[in-house]
């Protein structure tokens, strides 16, 4: 990255979970291109601030179009790419840090309107890039540089907090799995709606928790993160929201809203349509009243 850009220097430490995302999402969008014939230019990818963000400048390949907004703040801008330009296909990148503490107020309003992106969510139980403080994500009673005597506040379930915030579409993976999660990212980007897929992304440098999402049986210590069953039905919110109050964590189709959503942009492009018609009702009473 830096004899392309020789002004930054952007960077993760190795190991970090974001290098699966970031192919993951290579792949994806491939195969996205490969299956409707379109250029990488019809790809949008939106970052706010964090390790996450970095994502729009380490894409390797062809390069879609990227943004790197403001901390919190990545989908009221998604909803202003999409709003003016439906024919994209807009990707929002983010951590647990940036897009569920400051940015966690924009998930229910884009969810109720049902903005139609994919958003990909790294998660490391920790504030990565600037230097390993608590996240909502953080277990309770851990000491960081800001929780010196423990964090005092309930760690976030954000599984629990997508579905009550109306999310539509809910997809759990890790990023050591990188073909499933490619998959799992081109089948969100399909979806006629706000799809979220919630990623755990172990931060090799102040929350490494690759052992505690794997397990280690020399250790003692049992997977946290295990797969779906095929008897999960991902589409009764009840049985999702039942499944995610578990500490553990489940990978795979947790839920998924289905019959015809209407997608923000059409939502939008309907009131337009009804605001011309009033418009041209207006001014026809007008035409008629200044001819009387």
């Amino acid at each position: 990255m830096a004899k392309r850009n020789p002004l930054y220097d952007f960077k993760w430490c190795p190991g970090c979970g974001d290098f699966g995302v970031k192919v993951a999402l290579e792949q994806a969008l491939v195969g996205r291109m490969a299956e409707r014939n379109e250029s990488i230019e019809n790809t949008v990818i939106v970052a706010g601030i964090g390790c996450s963000g970095n994502m729009v400048h380490m894409m390797e390949g062809p390069q879609p179009f990227g943004i790197h907004g403001i901390h919190g703040r990545a989908l009221p801008i998604a909803y202003g790419i999409k709003s003016a330009r439906p024919d994209l296909n807009v990707v929002v990148v983010a951590g647990d840090g940036d897009f569920l503490s400051i940015g966690a107020e924009h998930i229910g309003p884009q969810a109720r309107r049902n903005l139609d992106i994919t958003a990909v969510i790294m998660d490391n139980g920790i504030y990565g890039l600037t230097k390993g403080q608590a996240s909502p994500t953080t277990e309770m009673n851990v000491v960081t540089s800001t929780t010196r005597f423990g964090k005092l506040d309930d760690k976030l379930n954000p599984f629990l907090f997508y579905l009550g915030a109306g999310v539509p579409y809910l997809r759990s993976q890790l990023s050591s799995r990188v073909k499933d999660l490619a998959s799992d990212i081109k089948e969100a980007m399909e979806y006629p709606g706000f799809s979220i897929v919630h990623v755990q992304s172990p931060c090799t440098t102040y929350n490494d928790t690759y052992s505690l999402l794997k397990g280690d049986a020399k250790k003692g210590i049992e997977p946290l993160a295990y797969p779906l069953g095929d008897d999960h039905n991902a589409e009764d919110i009840t049985a999702a929201a039942n499944l995610v109050r578990d500490r553990r964590i489940p990978i795979g189709m947790i839920y998924r809203h289905e019959g015809e959503p209407v997608a923000a942009h059409q939502r939008l492009a309907d009131a337009k349509e009804r605001a011309n018609i009033e418009q041209a009702s207006v001014e026809q009473l007008l035409t008629a009243m200044t001819i009387a």
